[in-house]
């Protein structure tokens, strides 16, 4: 995953920071706009970003979605692992590609309905 330089919200250079500064707590590695308050979280250790810069409604969207896709793939037995599997393969991408936080709007609104629509033909 590419670190992000500059806000694709609204342009203003991005900088590395910690959780501490949205939650008030943690020492998670960040991404974050030094304008609009745009941001991604860093994979433990590495300093890379687990996805794309996202500001508030997109992340209210991809937590949304998380939280679908994890009911979901727990309700049918699966492992994590073979969820996303499912999941790549559902939507067309590669293993790597598979992870909501790389996700807009619509990825994340087709993975809603790929959990409702399976869930569907398994009562059925």
């Amino acid at each position: 995953m590419e670190i992000p330089r500059i806000c694709r919200y609204c342009g203003s250079p991005v900088r590395k920071g910690n959780s501490r500064e949205i939650y008030g707590k943690g020492n998670q590695k960040i991404y974050i706009c030094t304008n609009c308050n745009a941001y991604v979280s860093c994979h433990q250790g590495t300093g890379l970003p687990m996805g794309k810069l996202a500001n508030v409604v997109l992340r209210l969207k991809r937590r949304e979605t998380h939280e679908i896709f994890d009911t979901f793939w727990k309700e049918q037995g699966w492992t994590r692992d073979a969820a996303y599997l499912w999941l790549a393969e559902s939507m067309g991408l590669s293993a790597d590609g598979a992870h909501i936080a790389n996700f807009e709007m619509d990825a994340c609104e087709q993975v809603a309905g790929l959990c409702r629509n399976y869930e569907k033909k398994g009562a059925a």
